[in-house]
Parts: C-alpha cells; structure tokens; sequence
C-alpha cells in the first residue's frame, strides 16, 4: 500500500542545512530530475512570470534555485514543505511509529523531483507540476512505479492527478461539503481535513480503507466512499 499526498507551493527555509549536495546522493530518479533541469535551462527570460507565478525579479529567484538543486544542500522533504496541509500533519509532534509510518507509505507528488518519500532528502526549490509540460514527462515514470502496488489511496488535487495513468488498484479519495442538498469539493478547507486524516492514519497504523470509519474532524465523516460534511 501506498498513499499519495500533495506537496506544498510553499516551502520552509531550512536554517542548517546537511553538508552533502543533492547530486551527491544516490536518489533513485535523479537522471529525470537532470531531464527536469535541462528543461529549464532552455526557458527565456519573458516565460518566467508565467511559470513561477510571481514578479520577474522573484521568478528568476525561484529559477536559479531550481537550476543548481544538484549543487544545493539537503534536508527531509516533510520539513520543506509547508502550507496547510502540513500544518496539520504536524511532523515534529508526531509519535517515532507514526513517522515511521509515513515514511513507508506515504508518497508525496513533485514537479521536481518526481516521487518522494517524508525523508527524501532534498534541497529548496520551487516548480509546480501543472508548468513545462512536467505532468507529462512524469506520468510514464510514475505509472510504472505505482503499477504494481497493491493498493494506491490517492489524496491528490487534479493537477497532481494528470501526473500518472490510475490503474485499477487505485482508490480516489474525496471530501466534500454538502449544504441544502448540493455537494461540493471541500475546496481550500479540505486541506485541513485532509492533513488531519493523514495524521490520524499515521498515527493509528491504518493499512486498510475499512479502517477510514474511524475518523472524524469537524464534521466531516467517512461514507464508505469519500468524506463529507453535511451543513445543517
């Protein structure tokens, strides 16, 4: 079993940083992040706003960083991330066997790097996977490494969704809000539920969707399908 998560368009500035370079390390995908890499060193000037989202003085920021991950300083994945759904995931307060957990069967999404688990080391670095044509350079890779798990419980938004081929082992799981009868995606707000169930699964050692039932945040409730809250 394996669980996909998103990672955060923000990232955490990691003060000390471990000595070794990115490039330095054996990570099983570092030829397609090289392919990544080259990519980028193809891109002008007048295409950086567009693909970084920010001013152009920003934008080359985030550009340079992402052009010298391989001669940039490591640190764990889970503590890079940010935003909303880490905060309430909560890593640094989690039990050693819930981490331990995490680290077996989560798999968190990149544009850079492809496939990571919470204790990658990897370096800073800014690129959403929705840019460069990367969902498709990535879809053939992470197809076939997800294709022979027996179980995938995938908690990605779309745009991390069109990054590999779902084969029949995968499970989607939503959470929805319905009010007066009409149901609809939990949206921003399902961030937080969603960095709560992983929390709760982690915690609680769940290794199967039967297991779901026993969660339960604000509201929201395991329907043997997806989650959902009801407004009154």
């Amino acid at each position: 079993m394996v669980i996909l998560i998103p990672p955060s368009e923000g990232k955490t500035k990691i003060k000390k940083p471990m000595d070794t370079r990115f490039g330095e390390t054996d990570y099983y995908l570092m030829d397609d992040v090289k392919q990544v890499i080259r990519l980028l060193s193809l891109i002008g000037d007048e295409e950086l706003r567009s693909i970084y989202g920010t001013s152009v003085e920003k934008a080359r920021i985030y550009h340079r960083q992402n052009q010298d991950a391989l001669n940039s300083r490591i640190w764990y994945a889970i503590e890079r991330y940010c935003g909303v759904v880490y905060e309430h995931i909560n890593w640094m307060s989690m039990s050693d066997n819930a981490k331990d957990y995490m680290e077996k069967y989560i798999r968190i999404f990149s544009g850079l790097f492809g496939l990571v688990t919470p204790r990658t080391l990897i370096p800073g670095y800014k690129l959403k996977m929705n840019v460069l044509a990367l969902q498709h350079h990535w879809k053939p890779i992470l197809t076939n490494l997800l294709k022979d798990e027996d179980v995938v419980i995938d908690l990605l938004p779309q745009v991390h969704r069109r990054a590999y081929d779902a084969g029949d082992n995968v499970t989607t799981i939503e959470f929805s809000v319905i009010t007066k009868g009409k149901r609809t995606a939990a949206g921003h707000y399902g961030k937080a539920v969603k960095g709560e169930f992983i929390r709760y699964i982690a915690e609680n050692n769940v290794t199967s969707i039967d297991d779901f039932g026993g969660f339960n945040y604000d509201g929201f409730e395991w329907d043997g399908n997806m989650f959902v809250k009801e407004n009154k």
